[in-house]
């Protein structure tokens, strides 16, 4: 009777356990402008040339969690393709994939998203518009049950027996859902070198089943996410490029802002090179619905022509800080734009 129990609570620990990362939230960088597809389905095709590689990186809570930290893979693709005299059509492909803890709980998805790009006035490197874009998407869910600990293990007596039997039937240890979101955003752009944006996106419109338990239904909570952003130029050779995102989603909520100030290199008008160095804050709410500072967010970023190579590394700022020694989460970006012959030179925002 006290084993079954034991198992019993023990399979109502991790369901409840599973039930809460369910309902967490999404996967998130801290150089979210290196992610554009990621953001909001909007910033597809928002470029300054033909087609658009992003790759992302991102490590967290290394120090604790040692190989069984968080990892996040991202890897999309964006194309732009003019429409009309002024317009264009935004077509890009997205793959992410996120695993962390002993269990390998992981989350993968493929996505296609599309935008369409409407200008609103200017002229040809001046001008305003308004954006509008959706995505949908596949994405899987696994997690590996038979490395759990569980109560039946126990002898009672201070002992543990790891061959003791322990893997429950679930029902499924991996399961596929679909994924649909939207989004809206508003560019403008000065010269070519200066620009502002603002948008927003809602994700998770279908709120697919995510329970790992056939019996049960945990629908995905729905995400609301706002950014906002531009960069402008203080003199010939230094800029700021200020930025800010919001996510929404079920009781989670973060806000992450600071900026990044810009130095250009070089006298070379063929090949655009510049530094980047910033600082950025990462508010978020904790579960009694408090707000904190839960990390500082140093940034660098290298640009080379079409290629930009950002780093950026998280100090942990929260009360976790006493376990995690202040150490919060590495991240790397890649991009490199495809440029090419372009039928018309109307400027876009940088990011």
């Amino acid at each position: 009777m006290i084993a079954k129990l034991t198992k019993k609570i023990g399979l109502l620990v991790v369901l409840l356990a599973f039930g809460l990362s369910a309902q967490a939230q999404d996967i998130h960088f801290s150089q979210f402008y290196l992610s554009p597809l990621n953001l909001n389905p909007a910033m597809t095709g928002v470029m300054n040339c033909n087609g658009r590689i992003s790759g992302n990186y991102r490590n967290q809570w290394g120090s604790i969690l040692r190989s069984k930290a968080f990892s996040t893979f991202s890897v999309s693709y964006d194309q732009k393709i003019p429409v009309g005299r002024s317009d264009y059509f935004g077509a890009g492909i997205t793959m992410w994939r996120d695993q962390a803890g002993s269990l390998k709980f992981g989350t993968m998805q493929a996505k296609l998203s599309g935008s369409y790009s409407k200008k609103m006035g200017g002229y040809r490197k001046k001008a305003h518009y308004f954006v509008v874009g959706a995505e949908v998407g596949y994405a899987q869910r696994s997690v590996d049950f038979q490395k759990a600990l569980w109560g039946t293990q126990h002898d009672g007596n201070g002992g543990f027996d790891p061959t003791a039997a322990s893997y429950e039937n679930w029902g499924r240890d991996q399961f596929g859902f679909l994924d649909a979101g939207a989004g809206i955003m508003w560019f403008s752009v000065f010269d070519e070198m200066s620009n502002f944006h603002i948008g927003g996106s809602y994700s998770h419109v279908n709120r697919a089943n995510v329970s790992f338990n056939d019996e049960s239904s945990v629908p995905l909570y729905s995400k609301i996410s706002a950014h906002l952003g531009g960069e402008f130029m203080m003199s010939e050779r230094i800029g700021l490029g200020p930025k800010a995102v919001a996510f929404f989603q079920g009781p989670s909520m973060e806000i992450n802002s600071g900026t990044n100030v810009k130095f250009i290199l070089g006298d070379n008008k063929f090949f655009y090179q510049a530094v980047q160095f910033g600082i950025w804050a990462r508010i978020a709410n904790k579960l009694e619905k408090k707000t904190h500072m839960d990390a500082l967010i140093l940034t660098t970023r290298f640009d080379y022509d079409q290629f930009s190579i950002g780093f950026s590394y998280d100090i942990n700022t929260s009360a976790l800080k006493t376990a995690t020694n202040s150490n919060g989460a590495f991240e790397f970006s890649l991009a490199y734009k495809i440029c090419g012959p372009e039928r018309r030179g109307v400027y876009c925002p940088h990011f």
